[in-house]
C-alpha cells in the first residue's frame, strides 16, 4: 500500500538552505530518512553547501537542536528526524508529547518552518516501512514539505 502523495513538481526556491537533524538514537532509521531528504535536494539541483547534517542523541533533544539552528538565522528551514518504537513502558508516550509538542511549539513561534520527521511506531519493521517500503519514503516526504514551506513563506513575505 502506498501513500497519497501529491503528483504536483516541486516548486523552484532559489538560495535556499536546510538544516537536518537526526536522531542517533534508532540511527538505522534516521539515518534512511536523512538519506531519502539529501537525495530529494540533490535531484532538485541543491548544492552541498545548501544542506547541512546534524546528529543528537535522540528524539527528546531535536527541539532544542531546532531552535538553536533557527537562532543561528542560517537556514530556511530545519527537518528533524527520529523514531521511536512503542515498549513496554509508558517513555513512548512521553518521548512522543515531549518532540511533538516542541516542533509545534517552535513552528508557532519561530519564522522558519520546522518540518516533523519523527516516526512513533509500534516495531522496527513498521519504520523500515517508511523509508521506502510500502508505506512511502518519509525522508523523501520531509524535504518537499521543507521546499513547499521555503516557497510558501516567500511567496506570504512578498505579499
Amino acid at each position: 500500500m502506498s501513500t497519497n502523495t501529491p503528483n504536483a513538481p516541486l516548486p523552484k526556491v532559489e538560495n535556499m538552505r536546510v538544516a537536518i537533524v537526526a536522531a542517533e538514537w534508532n540511527g538505522n532509521v534516521t539515518s534512511r530518512l536523512a538519506e531519502g531528504a539529501m537525495a530529494v535536494f540533490k535531484e532538485q539541483g541543491f548544492a552541498d553547501d545548501q544542506v547541512d547534517r546534524f546528529d543528537v542523541p535522540g528524539a527528546v533533544e531535536l527541539t532544542f537542536a531546532a531552535s538553536q539552528l533557527i537562532e543561528a538565522s542560517l537556514y530556511d528551514a530545519v527537518i528533524v528526524f527520529g523514531c521511536v518504537i512503542r515498549g513496554g513502558t509508558p517513555h513512548f508516550d512521553y518521548v512522543c508529547q515531549s518532540v511533538t509538542q516542541g516542533v509545534t511549539s517552535l513552528n508557532a513561534d519561530c519564522d522558519i518552518p520546522v518540518i516533523f520527521g519523527v516516526l512513533t511506531v509500534d516495531t522496527e519493521q513498521d519504520a523500515l516501512d517508511r523509508c521506502g517500503g510500502p508505506f512511502g519514503h518519509k525522508g523523501r516526504e520531509a524535504a518537499e514539505a521543507a521546499i513547499k514551506m521555503v516557497a510558501f513563506t516567500r511567496r506570504v513575505k512578498d505579499l
